[in-house]
């Protein structure tokens, strides 16, 4: 991982960095998410009321995620002992288990890997990251959110059901567009590609004809 952090920050259509860790689920390695899709985030710090309420949303959505066939995965720099006392402390006061992985990254390798913070930093107050990887390791989509706002949870759902949908359609997702609603065809690149558009369509912008 030291020659990794010295690396550009992965992109979209990257393949994700792996690393091996301790987790509150036992030693753990990002290869072992291979074959499903995996939401893999990052927030500043353990007892902290944004990330408190971001990991209650997480867990209640476990099983929606879970139904897309995406794993959850998080992270900070706090140490093993500080997540687990967390997780404990979440479920005592609100009743709400966490049940995915919590990585330790007490030494910012991996946040530093990921460009979650910057190289010559001693702080991870800037960290909360999220990035989308798909079967194959690839990072799909990438989110980033100042401290002191929180990610949607809703939107993250959506954005997982989306990328899952343009690639098994061969399409793409409109604006706000939600599992049940209609993709768009993609531009024809080429005077010659695509069909002729239907009366009243633009050649632009097509639903996806099944």
């Amino acid at each position: 991982m030291t020659e990794t952090s010295l690396l550009p920050p992965p992109r979209i259509n990257d393949v994700a960095p792996g690393f091996a860790a301790r987790s509150t689920a036992g030693p753990i390695t990002l290869s072992a998410f291979r074959g499903r899709w995996l939401l893999f985030f990052s927030h500043p710090a353990d007892f902290t009321p944004v990330c408190t309420s971001e990991f209650i949303a997480l867990a209640r959505a476990a099983a929606d995620f879970e139904a897309l066939d995406c794993a959850l995965l998080g992270l900070s720099v706090d140490s093993l002992y500080a997540h687990i006392a967390w997780l404990r402390d979440i479920e005592a006061r609100f009743g709400v288990k966490v049940t995915f992985p919590l990585v330790e990254d007490s030494a910012m390798v991996i946040a530093r890997a990921y460009g979650m913070i910057d190289s010559a930093s001693e702080s991870s107050a800037t960290v909360r990251a999220t990035y989308v990887i798909d079967p194959q390791g690839v990072i799909r989509a990438i989110i980033w959110y100042p401290m002191n706002v929180g990610r949607s949870v809703d939107e993250l759902l959506r954005l997982v059901a989306a990328l899952q949908a343009a690639e098994r359609q061969d399409a793409s997702t409109p604006e706000g567009w939600r599992p049940g609603d209609a993709l768009v065809e993609q531009a024809p690149v080429v005077l010659a590609d695509g069909d002729k558009p239907a009366a009243g369509e633009a050649w632009y912008f097509r639903e996806k004809r099944t």
